[in-house]
């Protein structure tokens, strides 16, 4: 079973709109975050993944609800976890909270294709199975 992580970030002036509030897309940033924190925790690199064995994690779709507001310095936390994964394919989850107060800000997750250099599809090799949960 992979685990589930925690990140805390602080917003950041430059992440907030005119409203004062987080602007949307940055939640997208701070999944990957996430799922970078993710691939530490399940005993590998990303980087890594991508330099000795030439498998990236393409973006196929991402979704994101978005629940209540962050604003500049509060301090997030995201959680991350895999979804389900397959040699061909890995879906990871979000959940991005307030630590103050614990309230949900926003949920999500994104679908991942793994590709080779040539950004053509490609099988997720052995070694990395268990890592990702592929039994």
């Amino acid at each position: 079973m992979t685990p589930v992580t925690e990140s805390r970030l602080r917003v950041r002036y430059v992440e907030t709109d005119q409203m004062g509030v987080v602007y949307y897309a940055n939640y997208l940033v701070w999944m990957e975050v996430g799922r970078v924190e993710l691939c530490k925790a399940c005993g590998f690199n990303y980087k890594d993944m991508e330099i000795e064995d030439g498998i990236f994690l393409a973006v196929a779709e991402s979704h994101c609800e978005y629940r209540s507001p962050a604003r500049f310095d509060d301090e997030v936390i995201v959680r991350t976890s895999i979804e389900k994964a397959n040699t061909r394919f890995v879906t990871f989850t979000y959940e991005m909270r307030l630590a103050e107060g614990d309230r949900r800000l926003a949920k999500g997750y994104t679908r991942h294709v793994f590709v080779s250099r040539a950004m053509r599809p490609t099988q997720l090799p052995e070694k990395y199975h268990a890592l990702f949960g592929i039994g």
